[in-house]
């Protein structure tokens, strides 16, 4: 009898005890401190209870407690090992999260559908691409090969890993699809660069009946946004209107940003004046497509103070935004109260809002305050270093750059292909060949970055300004990749200014059948032809230019 009162006290106390773990979920010390009752209490917890304190843990970020936990248990559930595979998996420990689910299987415990929706999740993060294929192959062997939320999970995990043929396949295979499904193949489609078959997806879903919700308009108007055809950004707006989603503040601020990207800038406002309440999503997205374009500066500040009035909290995102158009209409006074503002409102430590600034007082030729926000940043990253680099390169202050460079790696940033680009660019304003080339050596040998057009051609140009026509000219003759009109042309202006009229012509010939509308090649090589006294051959390249050529853009002036 004694016994049978013990048993049903300790019950009672479980179930006490998970209530009240239940009631303080959100309350990390609360919590704690029922575990520490539970574990006083003398009695280990029961299975529900231990399982509980595991989903406490992980929900608050505290793995380490959660395992402890967990190892502690003396038995386990399938829920149980889901809740620890589930909190590796959301707390960025993905690793552990496939080692767990490894250790499950080879337990006997048999998974279940949310067990395999958070190991496609760590697969996904991991990148592991051969965990995913094994993953998705125990699926198909197991009792919910056609469970919906497991396949739409598996979906995902391809896509995320790269493998868009195996999730359309998937997707194709699955007998019933819902909108979540459907969301997963157009997310996955956008983020992995499939713009028009996302938008070709959508026009399925539609033509099947199945209706679309807010994550769908989402994600198709980023896919018209990188395609940036107006026609389709205007179709969806429709959709939106018919389907009752005009009140979607995710929604309008996702079109306001397709038809920014689209360049219809009247359209994104008219939508912008129709809000009730701006938010700081559709504002930003507006006063980012005000940026792009210096006539709209007046709108873009005119804005930024209707936000600032209104009470809108200001984010990193708009203030970029601003200082970019700043930088790019060379408006150094706004800049300033820009940066002033800053100063007054914003936390210290967002770089991508520092570089913005670094970037602005630099395109303004303010170097000293370039340099002095550069050194006042609390945390730098390769886009700040290279900011500062490109700066100095432009202005013909290639030793800055060089110096700029070295205290970079001595800082352990490693450059990126950008960074080369304008070390090479730094190097060919200020007449370094030689180091221009160890910039250019080094980046493929060192730090294995594939060189792009852009770094063979300011190699190109590197060489051609210090002489070395051969050199530049078996450079272009061993690329990787097709030489393009900026490569060629480099290579035409080397050989006018030293004089090499056979590299010169054959330049010029290769550049007349890439770019046979551009005047300016023919009249380089009729220029070359007549300072060598080649009269007749300079008179037949001319007439070609008139015959083949567009001719030349007549000049404006806006006094």
């Amino acid at each position: 009898m004694a016994l049978v009162t013990c048993a049903v006290a300790s019950a009672n106390a479980a179930a006490f005890y998970y209530s009240l773990l239940q009631s303080c979920m959100n309350c990390f010390r609360q919590g704690k401190s029922i575990h520490g009752s539970i574990i006083t209490s003398a009695s280990p917890p029961e299975l529900h209870l231990g399982t509980k304190l595991v989903i406490f843990y992980a929900k608050h970020g505290d793995v380490a407690a959660a395992r402890r936990v967990f190892d502690g248990m003396p038995h386990r559930s399938v829920v149980s090992w889901t809740a620890m595979v589930s909190g590796y998996s959301r707390n960025g420990r993905p690793r552990e999260a496939l080692e767990l689910f490894a250790l499950m299987c080879a337990s006997g415990v048999r998974p279940n559908q949310f067990t395999y929706g958070s190991v496609a999740s760590a697969c996904s993060a991991s990148g592991c691409v051969r965990s995913g294929e094994q993953v998705h192959a125990c699926v198909a062997k197991g009792r919910f090969a056609g469970d919906m939320f497991v396949q739409s999970a598996l979906m995902d995990m391809h896509l995320r890993c790269g493998s868009v043929g195996d999730a359309r396949r998937l997707f194709t295979e699955m007998e019933r699809k819902d909108v979540v499904s459907w969301n997963a193949l157009l997310r996955g489609f956008v983020e992995r660069g499939h713009c028009s078959d996302a938008l070709g997806l959508l026009s399925s879903m539609l033509r099947q009946e199945m209706l679309p919700d807010h994550f769908t308009f989402g994600s198709a108007l980023k896919a018209c946004g990188a395609v940036s055809v107006l026609g389709n950004v205007e179709l969806i707006h429709t959709c939106i209107i018919k389907l009752g989603y005009w009140g979607e503040k995710v929604v309008i601020g996702s079109l306001i940003d397709a038809y920014v990207k689209c360049r219809s800038m009247s359209s994104a406002r008219v939508i912008y004046d129709s809000i009730c309440e701006p938010d700081l999503v559709s504002s930003t997205a507006l006063i980012s497509g005000y940026s792009m374009d210096r006539n709209h500066t007046e709108d873009a500040m005119e804005l930024f103070c209707n936000i600032h009035r209104g009470g809108l909290r200001i984010d990193g995102v708009l203030l970029s935004s601003l200082l970019g158009l700043c930088a790019n209409a060379a408006s150094l006074s706004l800049g300033t109260q820009i940066h002033a503002y800053m100063c007054k409102k914003q936390p210290m430590g967002d770089v991508a809002l520092d570089n913005a600034l670094v970037d602005m007082y630099a395109k303004a030729g303010e170097f000293s305050d370039a340099r002095r926000a550069f050194d006042e940043m609390p945390h730098r990253n390769v886009v700040s270093w290279t900011s500062l680099i490109t700066a100095y390169g432009k202005n013909g202050f290639g030793g800055d750059a060089m110096s700029l460079f070295d205290r970079m790696l001595e800082d352990g940033v490693k450059p990126n292909d950008v960074t080369f680009l304008s070390l090479l660019s730094a190097c060919g304003h200020s007449g370094l060949m030689s180091r221009g080339m160890e910039y250019f050596t080094s980046m493929m040998s060192k730090y294995g970055i594939d060189p792009r057009a852009e770094h063979y051609s300011s190699a190109i140009d590197l060489l051609g300004r210090g002489g070395q026509l051969e050199e530049a000219w078996k450079l272009v003759q061993n690329m990787d990749i097709e030489p393009n009109s900026s490569m060629l042309g480099a290579m035409l202006g080397a050989c006018k200014a030293y004089g090499n009229m056979p590299l010169g012509e054959t330049a010029a010939k290769n550049l007349f059948s890439i770019a046979p509308e551009s005047s300016v090649n023919y009249a380089v090589l009729a220029n070359m032809y007549a300072e060598s006294n080649l009269w007749e051959d300079a008179r037949s390249t001319r007439k070609l230019m008139a015959e083949t050529s567009s001719g030349k853009e007549a000049g404006c002036s806006i006094i």
